[in-house]
């Protein structure tokens, strides 16, 4: 049950990317968690765009925009491979989405935060991330 959130400034993305982005960044989340590709874990991977007002994000060196993308995932949902893999294809889906180069990816942050287990709730319950992975396992089989 991950969640992702792109902060960017308005106008800072390109009107497809805009258009884009949050699902291209789900589904690179889910990819990288082993998730199976399924309605149900589509609908539980929630993902974010916020726009900040023009002037809201500066450096002490220039305008230029900065991109922040936090990702929530349950702990363990994540080896250190998985981790690189995340930060480097969002990294990369963030500068297509805003028309920029390569050589950009500094202007993209990633900050992966992962939750202990027994802290996330859905549903009314506490949900663990066994439960999850049983889960997957499931509907892996049931493809």
């Amino acid at each position: 049950m991950p969640m992702i959130r792109l902060t960017a400034p308005a106008g800072a993305l390109t009107e497809q990317g805009r258009h884009g982005v949050r699902r291209d960044l789900a589904a690179v989340l889910l990819r990288w968690e082993g998730a199976p590709d399924t309605a149900f874990f589509r609908a539980q991977a929630w993902s974010y765009l916020v726009e900040l007002p023009e002037g809201a994000q500066t450096t002490a060196e220039d305008d230029a925009p900065r991109f922040l993308v936090e990702v929530t995932v349950p702990q363990g949902a994540l080896s250190e491979r998985r981790k690189a893999g995340l930060v480097e294809e969002v990294t990369s889906t963030v500068l297509s989405a805003a028309g920029l180069p390569a050589r950009d990816a500094l202007r993209v942050w990633v900050l992966v935060h992962e939750q202990p287990d027994g802290t996330w709730g859905a549903g009314g319950s506490v949900v663990r991330h066994a439960d999850l992975v049983a889960l997957a396992k499931g509907q892996h089989a049931d493809a």
